[in-house]
């Protein structure tokens, strides 16, 4: 399951917490910087270590309860009146660590020994956007009244752009065409505008940036979307079958140094976190929901452009026990 880009913690010796996926997890990056992923309990007594949602130090995890002490890896460093334990062996007395894996910038975990192969394969196509690189700008959190499934559903097609974003981004996509494929368990596409394919040097990773968007949709609960400055990475949290939160992450090249580089980021920020996702594409999920949630229609209908759809849900069938 994917946790968030490695921007999340651009520094060794800081943690995050995360709660979304019903597990009480600590995301630290340790003294050599690298990504432990371990869960937010005290082996003492269970108590929950971080509280504060925001980036932290973590030189020391410090139990408030009774000030056992773990270090930035997860091993037990210290315990009060030690002379009450008789015996006990620190080694064997660490947070519980999850299997995890950092790799394209993104940082990965599993509840049990996984198979990360479908995260290597992605890792050449995050490389060449920069994403390990990039700076975390901006995270909102919304709450989405939809099955999560209906969510990812928006983005593995096209047909929609026109109609419901006629007011945000349509302008940017109308002549747009797309091609699609498999990346391992994930989907790529690729929307490029006509008029702009035209004159673009095909070698020229700039601008192709600039003439073509690239959707990632990370198996099974994310999505990229590759402007051409920045990225926007959405995770999907299922909270309940009717509803989800979603976060939204916008990552840019660093952090804005001028009053007009804020303004510029912000006017980005405002246009899909408010516009085009939230009030476009989250509610049209909504709606669909309230739909299919009715029992009045049999089946759905999807035609070429939402073939993206049908290969989301084989995928999910078939990783169902």
């Amino acid at each position: 399951m994917l946790l968030g880009p490695s921007a999340l913690l651009p520094d060794p010796g800081t943690a995050i917490t995360h709660d979304d996926y019903d597990t009480p997890l600590i995301v630290s990056r340790d003294g050599e910087g690298r990504v432990r992923v371990l869960a937010n309990v005290c082996r003492h007594r269970g108590t929950r270590l971080i509280e504060t949602a925001d980036v932290v130090p973590v030189k020391r995890i410090v139990c408030p309860y009774h000030a056992w002490a773990y270090k930035a890896d997860g091993s037990l460093a210290g315990v009060p009146r030690p002379d009450c334990f008789p015996g006990l062996d620190k080694a064997h007395y660490g947070l519980t660590e999850f299997p995890s894996r950092e790799s394209g910038g993104l940082i990965w975990f599993a509840r049990s020994e996984a198979d990360f192969t479908g995260v290597e394969a992605l890792a050449p196509d995050m490389e060449a956007f920069g994403m390990s690189g990039l700076h975390l700008y901006r995270r909102h959190t919304q709450e989405v009244a939809a099955n999560w499934k209906l969510i990812i559903d928006a983005f593995l097609e096209s047909y929609h752009v026109q109609r419901l974003h006629a007011q945000t981004i349509a302008a940017f996509f109308a002549d747009g065409i797309t091609v699609a494929d498999q990346l391992g368990p994930h989907q790529r596409a690729a929307v490029g505008r006509t008029d702009y394919l035209a004159g673009v040097d095909r070698d020229d990773w700039v601008q192709l940036r600039r003439a073509v968007t690239y959707t990632y949709q990370l198996f099974p609960n994310a999505v990229v979307i590759v402007s051409p400055d920045y990225i926007n990475l959405l995770l999907c949290y299922p909270q309940a079958v009717g509803r989800t939160l979603v976060e939204d992450v916008m990552l840019i090249p660093e952090p804005p140094q001028t009053p007009e580089a804020e303004a510029h980021w912000r006017k980005s920020w405002d246009l899909l976190d408010g516009g085009t996702f939230g009030a476009e594409d989250f509610r049209a999920a909504a709606l669909c929901h309230r739909g299919l949630d009715s029992g009045l229609l049999a089946e759905i209908t999807l035609g070429t452009l939402e073939h993206g759809i049908a290969d989301f849900h084989r995928k999910l069938d078939a990783s169902l026990p």
